[in-house]
C-alpha cells in the first residue's frame, strides 16, 4: 500500500495519542471529519493499522527495571522459545539476530529480584542453550 502525506502526518498524530477525536485530527490535518475517519478505516482495512494499545507514562517506565537478554538456542527449537517466551508477561518484545546469539529479549520487572526470577525462567524454557544479560542502566535517545 502507497501512503500519501496526510496518511503518514494521520499516523504520526495516532502514534502519539491513538484516542485523539477524529474532529481534532481533522482539524489538525486540514482534512474533514469524514475524510479522516474513511481514513483510518482504510488503513485499519489495509493492515497498515493493526491495532490500539496503551503507552506507559514516562515515571512508571523510569521505575521498571530493564534488561536485554541475549539467548542462543538448540537447534530447531525456535518456535518452541519463541511461544514460551511470549508467555512471559515481562518480556516486551523479542528480536531475531545474526552473530553467535539467536535471539535478543527486552524484558521489564518491577524489581531486581523479579527481574532474576524471569532470567531464570527465561533460561529454564526447553530449547535455550544459555543466556546472556544486560541490565539498562539509562536511556540516551528514544524515538
Amino acid at each position: 500500500m502507497t501512503l500519501n502525506e496526510k496518511d503518514r502526518d494521520l499516523l504520526a498524530l495516532l502514534s502519539e495519542n491513538a484516542r485523539t477525536p477524529v474532529a481534532l485530527l481533522a482539524r489538525k490535518l486540514g482534512l474533514s471529519r469524514t475524510t479522516v475517519q474513511a481514513k483510518i478505516e482504510r488503513l485499519e482495512r489495509d493492515g497498515v493499522i493493526s491495532g490500539y494499545g496503551v503507552r506507559l507514562s514516562d515515571d512508571f517506565e523510569r521505575g521498571l527495571v530493564r534488561a536485554h537478554i541475549l539467548i542462543t538456542l538448540a537447534a530447531k527449537s525456535l518456535g518452541g522459545v519463541t511461544r514460551d517466551l511470549h508467555a512471559i508477561s515481562h518480556v516486551r518484545s523479542v528480536f531475531s539476530v545474526s552473530g553467535s546469539f539467536d535471539l535478543i529479549a527486552i524484558v521489564a520487572a518491577s524489581s531486581i529480584s523479579e527481574l532474576d526470577k524471569i532470567i531464570d525462567q527465561i533460561g529454564d524454557i526447553e530449547g535455550v542453550d544459555r543466556t546472556l544479560s544486560s541490565i539498562i542502566l539509562s536511556t540516551r535517545i528514544d524515538r
